[in-house]
Order: structure tokens, then C-alpha cells, then sequence
């Protein structure tokens, strides 16, 4: 194929980056905003020799990119999408027989490669944007680098961004060669606006007004979110004429929406653009040179404790604001106002957080255990996933059925794992599809993975009704995509029974299912925390809940999807959830162990009965849980068990392991090792007994290593006079505070840890003042006790106070009279 490129500044390096990879298998490529490197390197890749006729994949971050990617280079062939270039994402696929370069969103790569391990005709692997540092972005670079290594010798990888950390992607990727693109951005005068006290939409909408009356070209405004872009457009719906349209950019809009935002204003108009960081990358809207930038973005935060994603408004990062600013100079001199202080510029974070580090990753670690991996190690990441944040993956598809003990996958979870759902979803949809719900099931979850779809009520069967009779395309081709996820399920025989949304998700989120308690709108969850909608809402009033999305953190955590539940429900579809058993708790008020027989499911209990006094380990257990509520304050802990603490926690904070953390939240984590197991028959607090406590804080050091706590960390010095005196531990070193005569005679400076550790002296007068405190006894003889001597002579003259303290015997009472 013969195709003159257009003279972008990216055009300049091709050769350098086709050198490279006609020596070795990976580039990394480093160029800035409106290079061209997105379109005119695939282009360019196709007639390279070692491509032979196989597909080139590129990968881009958001759907809008990977369309207006895949028009731009149909566009330079002279062709339609579809043809030599198209794309493919989770609602739309514009692929055909022709087809040498697939524009893919970086989820469907990730789902490609698993399928394919050797991704067969495949010459070329892009990964466009890779600043942002998504979830599947890393994965699939993991799994790229994975198959490039093991079964795919001539598979070419490139990494291409604006802007990026080159030097770690290059040592990622076997220190490959790095290609650097100068690009052509002309001036950009950057302008900063400290927003104050103002509202976001409110400061945005004033500096879009100034900047549409003193400057000329469209504007480019970020914001951090639908809400504030919604709020700002109809703040500006009456301030200009016919010749200014102001138009919304962010994921939830429709395809043509979208297209809409980003196509050029006509000539002799202006074109104001209200856009999340969607249009910070890949895309170019022609005509902007003003470039207004909030510095805020919205990015989701999972809490692993909580299994809750919210999203979080934070600071954009330098590389973010250097990306929106450089939209202004894309094609002549621009203006970027930023609405923050000048100054503020340096304190931003150098690029965004990796998604990897703050997701969960329970899709994730499916993926790998169908690859065939359990430790994440074992795959290249540039950043690996945190090992909290796996843990309670694991967890959570091991009670999902999907993983078995060796972290290996199930028969089911193959089931959820070949749908392209999350786990949780695909879990209720492979348990629904044996009920004969399968394909209600996976319409819910795929509207519940579609923003927008449906509406946006909390009440998921108003909005399950509404998506049924939704018009458009992407609507349509989401209920194709859930009728082809219930055909591969095999449903069974198809339920007659009415769709219950509430009844399909308890299969996703069981821990979520929820109880009214304490009032209209207030719930507490099967996880045991709590939850809100507002009282005006109708499922405020509900008995039962199953949540599928809150926000907000634990304590304060406000429901944005459920679906009305009866215990019934519960009972008929999830038998085993529901318990009846006796417990052991802690009655915060009396401080003391009850009894009871439940009937529960997790926290949520239906029903109880007073037990007689109970005792053994669920008494103990639950006397932990009670010391959790209040803290070790309430424990007895004697003077001696004090002191053991202080002397295992020196221990541990100079030497480490074996000698444990014995810090309040270590002792809280681990009551179960040191408390319970010497809580027996105790049933309150107040009959705790301290040696209970002594015995549990030693049973934490190993026992073949207990004898040398006293070595390494005496409670008491021996004084030359033959007094003991207690060694302190509760400061930053072991402390010994002594009467100086008691020292006399003493030529080495008083050590414990075998002699390797000096005692801080904190010499004390005959009337129980500091003197002085030293690490070096020799050095204090030899050097200021003369002025100490000097002084306490007159002070304390029944006292002995000699010239040369070293050689001088040591002694605990005043001179004999008449000396």
C-alpha cells in the first residue's frame, strides 16, 4: 500500500521508529499532543516488512478515541470504517474481511489476548495514551509482554504517549529503544485564575465569558464531571447569540452526541465545549485555541475494606494540565486560563495515579487465574497490585464460587469469567440462567454497566423498565449484547415468574442485601454497615434492599442503585444465606458477654432469643470483640505487663522480626493470637485478670526465643552498689534514671542487647533532680562533671562529690558526720 502521510510532526521519526523495529521488538514512543503518532503510525506500520499482511491493534482509552481514530485514518485511505481500518468496543464493531488495523478500547484487548493467547495474525500491538495508566491498559501490556516472551517471538509492541515516565516503559519493556517525537505546538499563553471561594461551574463560566468577549476560536472548558458540565451549560444558555453553541462532551452521551461535540463549528461560528478529561487525549477538536482548565478531575477509588468504588474530585496532575493546556495550540497561537494560583502548578502530582493501584481487582485476578496465573508476579506490571486490595478480590470470588482453594478457577467461574461482565454481575447472571431468569438477568447487568441507560433512578426497576423501552442505538445494541450473554449462558427452561431486579442482584451483592433499621431511608447491610437513600425516595420506605451501587465512606455511605427485597426472596432463591445459630456478643453498656440464638444473614438480624451465660472460645471471641469497641485503655494491664510491652515493643522497633509489633492497632489486629487464648471462663471486662495479659503479650515472641527478652532487655540495671533499678522503655531508647553516686567507680558506659545497646543516663541529685543526661559515662566523668561538681557541692554538702568520679567507690547515703 502506497499512502502519502500528511505532514504531521510525528511523520519525521518513522523511519527511526521502523529501524528500531525491524532490530528489535518493542519501541517506546514519546510525543506530544497533535503529533499525529495515533493516526500516521499505524498507517505507517502497515507496509513494514515483518507485518506481513497481519492486523495492526491499537488500543485507546475511551470509545469517542477509538471511533475518531479509526474515521481519521479511513478518511486518509480514502475509504470508509470497516474497510482497511475499524474498530471494535463493547456496543458497536466495524470490522470486516479487510480489515488490517482494529481500533480497540483496551478492555476488549484484554478480553482478545485471553481468548487468543497467540494472537493469531497479529503483526502489531499499539498501546495508545498509555499515560493514563488504566486498569486493562496495564493488564493487557502484562499479557502482550507475557505471549511476546513465551509463544510469540516476532509480536511487535509499541507504547506511545504525550506524555510518559519513558525510561521505567522502556526498562519494562527489555530496554527498548525510545523514539522521541518534538512535535509542533505553536505558543500557548498560559494564564492562571485563582478560582477563590467560587463554585467550580461558577468559576468556569465566568472565565468562558471573559474569554469569549476579549478573544477569538472556540473554547475548550474541562470540568470535573456530568453534573458541573450540566450546571455550567445552563448558566451559559442565554449569554450568547446565535453565532456561539455551547455543546457537552462526557461518556454518557450517544454516539452522534458525542460526534457532535467534537466536529468543527462552521465557518463564521464558535463552538463552546463543556468536557470531562474525555477530551484531553486522542481526539481534536478543530477550531479551539482557548482552553479553559478547572485542574479538577473525577477519578473512582476503590475501598477494600468497605468493596465500595467511589469517585473522588482531585487535582489534576502536571502531565494532565500540560495535555489540556497544549489543546489550545494545535493549530495557531492559543490561550490556556487555568483556575488555580500560578504556584499551586508545581505541587500537583507529576502524572495521574495508576488505576491498578486504587481498583478492585476481583476482575482482574479472574483474568489471570484463566491465564493460568495466581501471582501476580509472575506478569510484568509496571506498578504490581496492591496485596490488600488482592486479598479481598480473592476473597470475594471465592465466596462468588469462582476460584477454589488453590486460587484456580471453577466450572462456575469459567461460566463468569466468559462473560464480559464483572464478577459480581456475571455471577448473578450464571445463577439467574439456572432459575431460567438468565436472559432478564444479563439485561440488568448490562444496563447497570452502561451509564446512562435506563435513566438514572435509584429504584433499578424503574429503570429496568424504562431501559426494556428505551429507543436508539445504544440502547438497542445493549439489549443485543444481553440477548447473546443469556444464549451462551444456555438458560434453562424460561421462568414465567415477573422480572424482580431485587431477586437477581442478592446473587450479586448478598453482602449488600439490607434491613430497615432506625427509621425511614436507614439500612444496615448483610456487611454490617450502614446505608441511606433520602426519605423522599419510595424505596425509602422498603422493608428489604439489595444494593448494587452506594458511595460515600464507611459510616456515611448513600445508596445510588437497589431494588426492593422480602425475606421470602432471600429464602427461596439463597436458602444457605439465611443462619440460625447461637452467639456469643459483647453488650457495650454492661461490658459483659451475652448469649442469644439468631436468625441472621451476616449482620442483619431477623430474629433472637436470650441464651443462658455463655463461656469457651465464643465467649472469649466475643470479649476481642468487645476490646475492639473500646480500645486497650479498658484493659488491667499491670505495671509489670506495661513495662513487658514497652521492653518487646524497644525490641521490635531496634532489632524487628522475631520480636512483634505490639503498637495499639498490631495488639487490636491479633487479639485472637495474645488475648483469647487466656480468656478462660472470663465473661466481663472488669474479671479480665493481668497476668492473663502478660502470659498472652509473651506467648507473641517465639518460644525458643523468650529467654533472651531478658538478656536483650532487662527490667532493672544493677548498680555498683547492688541497688536494681527499673529500666524505662516507653521512650524513643531504654532509659535509666540513677543518683550519680551510685555510678562512681563505673568505667564503661552501662549497655543492654549484649553490651551493643548504651543505656540513656539520666543522672539524678541526692534530691531527686536531673543533673544530666549522656550516652557516654567515661566522656561526662572526663569532661562536665566538673561543673556539675562544682554546683551540687554547694547544694547537697552531706553528700560526696569527688574530683575524679571513676575511681571513686560508689555509694547510696551521705559522708559519715565529721567528714
Amino acid at each position: 500500500m502506497t499512502l502519502t502521510l500528511p505532514p504531521l510532526p510525528v511523520r519525521e521519526v518513522l523511519p527511526e521508529i521502523g529501524a528500531a523495529l525491524d532490530k528489535a521488538r518493542s519501541v517506546v514512543l514519546s510525543a506530544p499532543p497533535g503529533a499525529g503518532k495515533t493516526t500516521l503510525v499505524p498507517l505507517f506500520l502497515l507496509d513494514q516488512p515483518w507485518a506481513k499482511g497481519g492486523k495492526i491493534i491499537l488500543l485507546e482509552p475511551r470509545r469517542l478515541a477509538a471511533r475518531a481514530a479509526a474515521g481519521r485514518m479511513a478518511e486518509l485511505l480514502g475509504e470508509k470504517v470497516g474497510e482497511t481500518v475499524g474498530y471494535r468496543m463493547r456496543l458497536d464493531n466495524r470490522i470486516s474481511a479487510k480489515t488490517r488495523i482494529e481500533v480497540v478500547t483496551e478492555g476488549v484487548f484484554a478480553r482478545m489476548i485471553l481468548d487468543d493467547p497467540e494472537l493469531t495474525g497479529v503483526s502489531a500491538v499499539l498501546f495508545d495514551e498509555f499515560h493514563e495508566r488504566s486498569l486493562d491498559a496495564d493488564f493487557g501490556l502484562a499479557l502482550a509482554l507475557d505471549v511476546q516472551s513465551a509463544l510469540r517471538d516476532d509480536l511487535r509492541i509499541i507504547v506511545m504517549s504525550a506524555t510518559l515516565d519513558v525510561a521505567r516503559v522502556s526498562t519494562l519493556l527489555g530496554d527498548a529503544t525510545v523514539v522521541e517525537s518534538q512535535g509542533r505546538s505553536f505558543p500557548i499563553d498560559i494564564r492562571n485564575q485563582d478560582r477563590g471561594g467560587e463554585s467550580v461551574e461558577d468559576a468556569v463560566v465566568r472565565a468562558i465569558v471573559e474569554a469569549h468577549r476579549s478573544e477569538e476560536g472556540s473554547v475548550l472548558a474541562f470540568l470535573p464531571g456530568q453534573a458541573e458540565i450540566t450546571r455550567a451549560a445552563s448558566r451559559l444558555a442565554d449569554r450568547f447569540g446565535p453565532e456561539t453553541t455551547v455543546v457537552p462532551l462526557y461518556g454518557n452521551l450517544t454516539q452522534r452526541e458525542q460526534d457532535a461535540a467534537i466536529r468543527p463549528a462552521p465557518k463564521g461560528t464558535r463552538k463552546i465545549v463543556l468536557a470531562t478529561s474525555i477530551a484531553e487525549t486522542s481526539i481534536t477538536i478543530d477550531g479551539v485555541r482557548i482552553v479553559i482548565d478547572s485542574g479538577l478531575q473525577r477519578l473512582p477509588v476503590f475501598e477494600a475494606s468497605t468493596g465500595i468504588t467511589r469517585l473522588e474530585t482531585v487535582r489534576v496532575s502536571r502531565a494532565s494540565a500540560d495535555q489540556r493546556a497544549g489543546r489550545a495550540g494545535r493549530t495557531e497561537p492559543g490561550i490556556a486560563i487555568r483556575l488555580w494560583h500560578a504556584g499551586q502548578t508545581a505541587a500537583l502530582a507529576a502524572f495521574t495515579p495508576p488505576q491498578i493501584l486504587a481498583s478492585d481487582l476481583s476482575g482482574l485476578l479472574l483474568d489471570m487465574a484463566h491465564w493460568g496465573v495466581s501471582d501476580p508476579a509472575a506478569l510484568a506490571f509496571i506498578d504490581p497490585p496492591p496485596e490488600t486490595t488482592l486479598i479481598e478480590a480473592r476473597k470475594l470470588l471465592s465466596e462468588l464460587g469462582a476460584l477454589d482453594g488453590s486460587g484456580a478457577l471453577t466450572p462456575r467461574g469459567r461460566k463468569i469469567r466468559d462473560l464480559a461482565l464483572p464478577p459480581r454481575l456475571a455471577a448473578m447472571a450464571v445463577s439467574a440462567a439456572e432459575e431460567g431468569q438468565g436472559e432478564a438477568a444479563c439485561l440488568l447487568a448490562v444496563m447497570l454497566t452502561e451509564q446512562g441507560l435506563g435513566g438514572n433512578a435509584i429504584d433499578l426497576e424503574d429503570r429496568l423498565r424504562r431501559f426494556r423501552q428505551e429507543r436508539g442505538e445504544r440502547a438497542e445494541a445493549a439489549r443485543n449484547l444481553a440477548r447473546r450473554m443469556a444464549a451462551d449462558l444456555k438458560s434453562g427452561p424460561r421462568s414465567n415468574e415477573p422480572i424482580q431486579p431485587g431477586a437477581l442482584l442478592m446473587h450479586a451483592f448478598p453482602d449488600r442485601i439490607a434491613l430497615q433499621r432506625g427509621g425511614r431511608g436507614r439500612f444496615v447491610m448483610a456487611n454490617g454497615r450502614g446505608a441511606e437513600i433520602a426519605e423522599t425516595e419510595r424505596l425509602a420506605a422498603a422493608n428489604m434492599l439489595v444494593i448494587a451501587d452506594l458511595t460515600g465512606r464507611a459510616g456515611g455511605q448513600r445508596v445510588l442503585a437497589a431494588a426492593e427485597l422480602s425475606r421470602a426472596d432471600v429464602e427461596a432463591h439463597m436458602p444457605d444465606a439465611i443462619v440460625r445459630e447461637a452467639q456469643s456478643v459483647f453488650d457495650r453498656a454492661s461490658r459483659q458477654v451475652r448469649a442469644r440464638r439468631v436468625t441472621r444473614l451476616g449482620a442483619i438480624i431477623f430474629e433472637e432469643a436470650p441464651l443462658p451465660r455463655p463461656t469457651g472460645e465464643s465467649a472469649a471471641r466475643a470479649l476481642a470483640d468487645g476490646v475492639r469497641q473500646l480500645g486497650l485503655a479498658v484493659l488491667p494491664f499491670s505495671k509489670e505487663a506495661v513495662q513487658l510491652r514497652d521492653r518487646i515493643g524497644f525490641l521490635h522497633r531496634s532489632i524487628g522480626e522475631p520480636w512483634p509489633d505490639v503498637s495499639e492497632e498490631a495488639l487490636l489486629s491479633r487479639l485472637e493470637d495474645w488475648f483469647v487464648p487466656f480468656q478462660h471462663g472470663v465473661t466481663a471486662i472488669a474479671d479480665i485478670k493481668a497476668g492473663a495479659l502478660s502470659e498472652g503479650l509473651l506467648s507473641l515472641i517465639p518460644h525458643d526465643r523468650q529467654r533472651e527478652l531478658a538478656k536483650l532487655a532487662p527490667t532493672h540495671f544493677e548498680a555498683p552498689t547492688g541497688q536494681r533499678h527499673p529500666i524505662h522503655y516507653d521512650g524513643d531508647e531504654p532509659l535509666l534514671s540513677i543518683r550519680v553516686q551510685e555510678l562512681f567507680g563505673l568505667k564503661k558506659h552501662p549497655a543492654i542487647g549484649d553490651g551493643r545497646l548504651p543505656l540513656l543516663l539520666e543522672l539524678i541529685s541526692p534530691g531527686r533532680q536531673p543533673i544530666q543526661t549522656t550516652r557516654d559515662l567515661p566522656g561526662f566523668w572526663a569532661g562536665s562533671w566538673r561543673d556539675v561538681r562544682a554546683d551540687m557541692r554547694g547544694r547537697y554538702p552531706k553528700h560526696p562529690w569527688p574530683e575524679n568520679p571513676a575511681e571513686a567507690a560508689p555509694t547510696t547515703r551521705a559522708k559519715p558526720r565529721g567528714t
